[in-house]
């Protein structure tokens, strides 16, 4: 079965989008893990599958897969590639919900809903304090997928992020941010992503440390966040709602087996 798609990425962090909308491609865990793979497939962070909305208000249907074949409940740098690849402002629906977005020139802003602070809504194998895990006192939330902050030496992230991702705290696995405070409206970022490991880019992670970093009172509701491939404008409107605006980049298109 040939397979169109297009190959994008938000700051480095990069994707293969399919587009399933008339016709919806049969992408098992395998054939995923080959189209992801960098030197097998066409490689990328995560695959992006689109399909016709099913929920009302919802422009297109997106669902996220990790390199090893898992999903991912949500992908900001993934929703703003989207975005982009459609036009016109779509409404996403994802796993973690409706997803408004809004074009300026070459930013695109997604709406990444609210986080979530419950011990089962992130979720953690057992009742503790969210904002201060018992390992290595990271901060946790949800943002439709679960994400730990830890604040300080962000060299950290290859060695610390494996075992951490993978930590019985984390029943799903989990998104490891490390987090440098700059200043109060800007901080520097490196997230090891649950199933694809470290990347430069996490938007999703990056709303999470900007959270996370608010409830410790160490940043303000509105922080640029530098990561490895570059920066992303995050804002925790009073409403509880995460604004998460940066740019989007379409590199090519391609047809695969």
């Amino acid at each position: 079965m040939m397979i169109a798609f297009t190959k994008m990425h938000g700051l480095g962090n990069d994707f293969i989008v399919i587009d399933g909308r008339e016709n919806m491609p049969a992408l098992d865990e395998a054939t995923i893990r080959r189209l992801c793979d960098r030197r097998f497939g066409i490689g990328c962070d995560q695959l992006v599958l689109l399909s016709a909305p099913t929920l009302a208000g919802a422009d297109v249907g997106v669902r996220f897969f990790n390199p090893d074949g898992s999903e991912a409940g949500a992908c900001g740098n993934a929703s703003r590639c989207v975005a982009w690849l459609l036009g016109n402002a779509p409404t996403l629906q994802t796993p973690a919900g409706l997803l408004p977005t809004q074009q300026n020139g070459s930013l695109i802003t997604v709406n990444m809903g609210k986080p979530r602070f419950e011990s089962g809504d992130i979720p953690l194998s057992h009742a503790c304090d969210t904002l201060h895990l018992p390992l290595q006192d990271a901060a946790a939330c949800s943002m439709g997928n679960p994400h730990a902050t830890v604040f300080g030496d962000i060299t950290r992230a290859k060695t610390l992020g494996p075992a951490m991702e993978t930590d019985s705290l984390f029943p799903e696995r989990a998104n490891i941010g490390f987090a440098e405070i700059i200043s109060r409206s800007h901080m520097r970022l490196r997230v090891w992503e649950r199933g694809a490991g470290l990347t430069l880019a996490c938007g999703s992670g990056a709303c999470a440390a900007v959270v996370n970093a608010v409830r410790r009172g160490l940043t303000e509701r509105s922080c640029t966040v530098t990561m490895d491939g570059g920066d992303l404008h995050i804002t925790w409107l009073e409403n509880g709602d995460i604004l998460m605006a940066g740019p989007a980049m379409t590199v090519f298109y391609g047809t695969t087996v």
